[in-house]
């Protein structure tokens, strides 16, 4: 399966038993869109939930993934179709899908639920029923596109890498510490950048006006213009690492680069830790 399908396909497929269509949604069913519209026969998926170890802020290991996938009745022969709202949270399923070892049961809708809605594909508000739970074979555990603290902190002016920053203007400045769409500026005790790390704003660099992927050239255009590379180990990072999977997942899974990784804690993370330092 690609990483990537666009909206012509999935319309295609709607009603395939082999196609399972989760909508990862950043919000909770009061606030997500899913409950105003969404593709025919989707599921709701909070990410969090669906992202996350139950209680520690861990991702899911790939037994747990295994079991969340075929609750939704996913087996082995599947294709299932993440939906962001928005899409950074789709592109964030499917990394941690990935480092749970099971990559290739997933793709990504191009654009997310907002695109599927203004390019006026198939919507309903009808709650799709839970389905027979499926069986998945859990993979194996393939960290190799995280990174933690430490690593970062221990390479801050290692000439073979570059940190690349892809949230708001504001937030990279240190004016916030979340972007002005936010209703409140928290996640982090301190406001600022880590230090040395170049700016790629990935709402205006590595989308589409309709909020769909650019062209593998562009993306590698966009990101060369701040020194990354294919000769150099990329770092991407935003406040919680979603926006910052959203890049990975560009440059990787469209772009076909592999040196690309995610600092999880993203500013969240370094931005509150006692002695890291900060760049205004």
């Amino acid at each position: 399966m690609t990483p990537l399908v666009d909206g012509d396909w999935l319309e295609a497929h709607l009603g395939d038993p082999k196609v399972v269509i989760l909508e990862i949604s950043f919000y909770e069913p009061a606030r997500a869109s899913y409950f105003q519209a969404h593709a025919p026969g989707a599921h709701y998926v909070q990410w969090k939930e669906f992202c996350w170890h139950d209680t520690d802020r861990a991702f899911a290991d790939p037994q747990t993934m295994a079991d969340r996938l075929a609750a939704y009745g996913v087996t082995d022969g599947s294709t299932v179709v993440l939906i962001g709202d928005t899409i950074q949270f789709a592109t964030y399923a499917y990394w941690t899908i990935t480092m749970a070892g099971l990559e290739h049961l997933v793709t990504v809708l191009d654009g997310g639920s907002a695109s599927w809605i203004e390019s006026g594909h198939p919507t309903t508000t009808d709650i799709s029923p839970q389905p027979l739970a499926g069986r998945v074979t859990p993979g194996p555990a393939d960290p190799a596109s995280l990174v933690g603290r430490q690593d970062v902190l221990a390479h801050l002016d290692d000439p073979g890498r570059v940190l690349i920053d892809v949230r708001s203007p504001e937030e990279y400045r240190g004016e916030r510490v979340s972007p002005l769409t936010s209703p409140f500026d928290y996640g982090a005790e301190r406001k600022g950048r880590i230090p040395g790390a170049r700016h790629l704003y990935y709402l205006d660099r590595l989308l589409n006006d309709d909020g769909t992927f650019r062209s593998p050239a562009d993306t590698i255009a966009e990101f060369e213009k701040e020194g990354a590379t294919a000769d150099k180990e990329v770092i991407t990072y935003c406040r919680l690492s979603h926006r910052a999977s959203l890049a990975w997942f560009a440059m990787t899974r469209i772009a076909g680069q592999s040196n690309v990784r995610v600092y999880d804690g993203s500013w969240t993370e370094w931005g509150s830790i006692v002695g890291f330092p900060v760049e205004r």
